[in-house]
C-alpha cells in the first residue's frame, strides 16, 4: 500500500512507485514474452516506474525473436513498431478510441482477440507460483523467488495454449476445442 513506502527497507534504490490499470503500486514490473504453447521465451524485471514502450528494454526481450509480437495497448508507440519491424517482428496491439482503424488480416486480428493468453499465464504465476510476494527480507530472497517461480511455471504439465492448425496453403487457423 502506497501508506508503507516509506517503511520498505529492502527495496530501497531499487524499487519505485508505479501505475498500472489497478492503481498505483509501489515494486516492480515483470515482462513476459511467450509463444502460442504458453512457454516464456523472455522475460525482464524493471523497476515499477520504467515505461512499457522503453527500447533499451523491449530490445533485450526479443533479441532472438523474430515474425508477429502481440501486445496490449501500454506498448502502443510508432517508434517501437518501427524498431521491432527493422528486426523482423511486427507488432500488433489494440488501437486506441481516439485512432483511425487500419486494416489488418483476419488472422491477425482473431490473434490478437487471443492475446489474453499472457493474462492467463499472470493469473497462474500469481496464484499457482507465488510470484507475487509482498514481504521480502532480502534482495537476494526476492530474485529467487522470481526465478523460482517462473522455472516452476515452466515445468507445468498444462500451459495455458491456442491451438493452431496450419492449412495446406501456410495459414493458421484456431480450431476451438
Amino acid at each position: 500500500r502506497n501508506q508503507r513506502i516509506h517503511n520498505h527497507k529492502v527495496f530501497k534504490g531499487l524499487a519505485e512507485r508505479g501505475k498500472s490499470s489497478m492503481g498505483w503500486f509501489y515494486g516492480f514490473k515483470l515482462h513476459l514474452v511467450c509463444n502460442e504453447k504458453g512457454e516464456l521465451l523472455s522475460f525482464y524485471l524493471t523497476k515499477g516506474n520504467v515505461d512499457d514502450r522503453n527500447p533499451k528494454h523491449i530490445k533485450k526481450m526479443t533479441e532472438q525473436l523474430f515474425g508477429k509480437l502481440f501486445a496490449d495497448k501500454g506498448y502502443l508507440s510508432k517508434a517501437l513498431w518501427e524498431m521491432l519491424f527493422a528486426d523482423g517482428i511486427q507488432l500488433f496491439t489494440k488501437l486506441r478510441k481516439n485512432m483511425k482503424n487500419h486494416i489488418m488480416k483476419m488472422e491477425d486480428k482473431i490473434l490478437l482477440r487471443k492475446r489474453a493468453i499472457i493474462e492467463t499465464i499472470n493469473d497462474e504465476l500469481k496464484n499457482h507460483c507465488q510470484v507475487e510476494h509482498t514481504r521480502h527480507r532480502s534482495v537476494n530472497n526476492f530474485m529467487m523467488n522470481i526465478l523460482g517461480s517462473l522455472s516452476a511455471y515452466c515445468f507445468f504439465p498444462k500451459k495455458p495454449s491456442l491451438n493452431l492448425k496450419k492449412v495446406n496453403d501456410g495459414q493458421l487457423f484456431l480450431s476451438f476445442a
